[in-house]
């Protein structure tokens, strides 16, 4: 980078010396970076041998606290010097993972263990309050209402009278109970800090407890995870946490819950990360895993070892079994497609009722007791029912029960805003399916077409197909059907993002005003680094330049982009920036200094502008806050919104006083620009291009060109090509066929690419000669001198 001082034609120094001087400029080598270390004269990771213990353990500190945080380089600030320090090369790396997450994974332990004894506590709740309404008796045991001794017109009431208790707990308790839990916790994950009530922790597991105990169609698992995660939460407000680390611990106590609950801790993991964590982190994977590890081996010995609903071998399916659970996949796709529609139908039939929503429970049970009078299955989880669909034990008169009066009672209750979960009823609904097109599938067991269906339909109504794939073989341990099983939820999954915008659970976050987004991918500020989209060309300032002539000058330079502007000393290094904004600011503060009288007119202002005698050395910012060409763009932006600045120079690593770009907003923007490219930009890289057999050829003749290659053009006379093909090339094609390799960037193949020539925009010359200097590096000039 070259530098003309101001007022010198000719490069001449005219011996006005800045008024910022290295020895001035050393004062300033003592407050300590932005990073919390303690500065040292001259090279701030040494220490002066008379340093103070105070000093040392400051400095112990911090090189502990950057081996805490993984050795992540902290915000990047020069305060300018005489000698310029280089700042510790960046370490970048597949995961932006710290030791605290070891911290987090002995809390989300606990909390797994925790997890689990509320899932005991739970299904536990929901036995008591089963055999009190149904059977009349003190019993903490799981069964199910279907066998019932008393007459319809005692149980059609029960129902009834849960969703009473439940609208009066929801209104004057926590509106929060309402619904099946994984909403709920999403938004409190996405747009609540991951704050959840303390009070839920109660609440949320009576009420689903009420909901089931009494007829509810309604599964455990729901009411499970967001009690879970309300422990996790709460565990995690009574430390000092960021919203991150308490959204990792609310994931873990509710992946533990299901774990607990089903004994599928990989599959518990899997929901958390498809549905809750919004991210696949090892800050948050590795404690949510153990988590749910943990519930597991407890409930082990709290409930039982197996698995939840153990099946024989079955036969590994050939290519017809695979087509078949294509067909199962379509089906089960419609199936969550038309169970979305009924969920969100009913609930927009009941905000139409001009009642208050606390009696909308109420009413919602008169639809359970009527329905279960008809077809006893349908209340209760089904636990017992999915057993016999897996086991191939049900007539068709009672798979077809199920889907009607299981899947409309279930539609109408969840609508209702009741409290109960869907994962136990989206498995009895779709192993109905299963069970029905067992009888026009390849000769296989019922049991088996069961499982896959209700995967399917697991998979398409949570737009969750691994879960969905990984939850059907530890609930039945048959890993043998891995195969159909990723087919059938791969497809449900397929068909449902197609016909739905929204699924059952983001459908509810998304009414309350908040999107959410299924689709996770590479931040592409994490891809580029800055030496790919920084300015290469940048206009400095002489530190030694009158603010009358800077004035001037930037006035001159309004069409200019740029807005942040080094200031160099004589040597040609950063000594500080200048902004348009402190222009702004200096302008005004000239204004507001003018106190004309009220009988004598204003000076003229450039007049008065002119008067200043200070140069930009006493009027620049000194502490410059910088980036680094070898960062990425991650790094920079966060750099940006913690200092407060959104223009950065960019300078080399090895010497931070020297200029070699900029960087601002918009040149963030361009990863963002080659994201969408990559989307949108649609192109033929390779052709396959065809050349007659060299037999036959019948006449070459061979064109010249004053100012490009040669060009061959064969010609053939086989009637089955076109009659000339031109080849780019002096040598004779031996091949009958070749792969041209070359992008053609969306032209036809019958059409050779065009060249074309760059245009490149040549550097500005300053007004004034000396007042301002360009240096161009970076990529653009690279491709400008190439």
């Amino acid at each position: 980078m070259t530098r003309e001082h101001p007022g010198e034609p000719n490069g001449e120094h005219n011996g006005h010396a800045p008024r910022t001087t290295p020895a001035s400029r050393a004062s300033h080598s003592a407050p300590a970076s932005a990073t919390g270390g303690s500065a040292a004269s001259g090279d701030s990771s040494t220490f002066a041998p008379g340093a103070s213990l105070r000093g040392w353990i400051a400095r112990g500190r911090d090189l502990a606290g950057d081996w805490m945080r993984g050795g992540q380089p902290g915000d990047s600030v020069i305060v300018p010097t005489s000698q310029a320090t280089a700042s510790a090369p960046v370490r970048l790396g597949d995961f932006t993972a710290d030791w605290r997450m070891v911290l987090m994974s002995a809390l989300a332990i606990g909390i797994g263990i925790l997890g689990a004894f509320i899932a005991v506590a739970l299904m536990g709740l929901i036995g008591f309050i089963t055999n009190l309404a149904y059977f009349h008796v003190l019993s903490f045991k799981l069964v199910s209402p279907t066998n019932t001794p008393f007459p319809w017109w005692e149980t059609v009431p029960i129902p009834i009278i849960g969703g009473l208790i439940i609208g009066f707990m929801a209104r004057y308790g926590s509106e929060r109970i309402r619904g099946h839990g994984i909403p709920e916790a999403m938004e409190t994950i996405l747009v609540g800090g991951s704050r959840i009530e303390p009070r839920l922790l109660l609440l949320k597991p009576t009420s689903s407890a009420l909901s089931i105990g009494t007829g509810g169609p309604f599964g455990a698992e729901g009411p499970i995870i967001l009690t879970g995660g309300a422990l996790g939460s709460v565990i995690g407000q009574f430390f000092k946490l960021t919203a991150a680390e308490r959204k990792t611990l609310l994931v873990a106590g509710a992946a533990a819950g299901m774990a607990a609950t089903f004994n599928a801790p990989v599959a518990s993991v899997l929901l958390a990360v498809e549905l809750l964590l919004f991210e696949w982190k090892p800050r948050s994977l590795v404690p949510v895993a153990l988590a749910s590890a943990a519930a597991t081996l407890l409930r082990r010995h709290l409930i039982a070892a197996g698995p939840m609903f153990p099946l024989g071998a079955h036969p590994t399916l050939d290519w017809d079994g695979i087509i078949a659970s294509v067909f199962v996949g379509l089906a089960a796709g419609i199936l969550a497609w038309v169970l979305t529609i009924g969920v969100y139908g009913a609930e927009d039939a009941f905000r139409k009722l001009p009642i208050h929503w606390m009696w909308w429970p109420a009413i919602g049970g008169i639809a359970v007791g009527v329905g279960g009078a008809f077809f006893p299955r349908a209340l209760g989880v089904g636990y017992d029912t999915i057993g016999d669909e897996l086991a191939g034990h049900l007539a068709i008169s009672i798979l077809v029960g199920v889907i009607v009066v299981k899947a409309l009672i279930w539609c109408i209750a969840l609508g209702s805003g009741t409290s109960g979960g869907i994962l136990a009823p989206l498995l009895l609904i779709g192993g109905a399916l299963g069970g029905i097109e067992a009888h026009i599938l390849p000769t296989h067991s019922a049991g088996l077409w069961a499982l896959i269906s209700m995967a399917a339909a697991l998979a398409g109504v949570t737009r969750s197909p691994l879960t969905g794939v990984i939850f059907a073989l530890e609930l039945t341990a048959a890993v043998n059907v891995m195969l159909p099983l990723l087919v059938a939820c791969t497809v449900a999954h397929m068909v449902t993002v197609l016909v739905l915008k929204r699924s059952i659970l983001t459908e509810k976050v998304a009414r309350r005003g908040f999107h959410v987004t299924r689709e996770y991918s590479v931040d592409p500020l994490e891809v580029l680094s800055v030496r790919e989209v920084m300015q290469g060309t940048v206009v400095t300032l002489a530190a030694d330049l009158p603010i009358s002539g800077l004035r001037r000058q930037l006035a001159q330079n309004t069409a200019r982009a740029q807005r942040l502007y080094p200031v160099v000393d004589a040597d040609g290094e950063m000594v500080g920036v200048f902004t348009r904004t402190d222009l702004a600011r200096l302008n005004q503060h000239t204004s507001d200094n003018q106190h004309p009288s009220d009988n004598q007119p204003a000076s003229d202002d450039d007049g008065e502008r002119a008067a200043d005698t200070r140069t930009v050395a006493d009027v620049m910012r000194e502490e410059v806050a910088v980036a680094y060409p070898d960062e990425t763009l991650r790094m920079v932006a966060a750099r940006m919104i913690t200092r407060g600045a959104y223009r950065l120079p960019v300078v080399k690593r090895a010497d931070p006083r020297q200029i070699v770009g900029l960087i601002s907003q918009r040149e963030l923007l361009r990863a963002r620009e080659r994201l969408l490219e990559e989307e949108r930009h649609r192109e033929r890289v390779l052709r396959l291009r065809i050349v007659a057999p060299r037999a036959g050829r019948t006449q070459a003749r061979r064109l010249t060109s004053a100012s490009g290659p040669e060009i061959t053009a064969v010609q053939t006379g086989t009637g089955r090509m076109p009659p000339t093909e031109i080849v780019e090339s002096e040598s004779t094609v031996e091949a009958a066929a070749t792969v041209e390799a070359t992008p053609t960037h969306g032209a036809t193949a019958d059409k050779a690419p065009v060249a074309r020539k760059r245009n490149t925009t040549t550097a500005e010359v300053p007004a004034e000669p000396g007042a301002m200097a360009r240096t161009d590096s970076g990529p653009e000039a690279e491709r400008a001198r190439k």
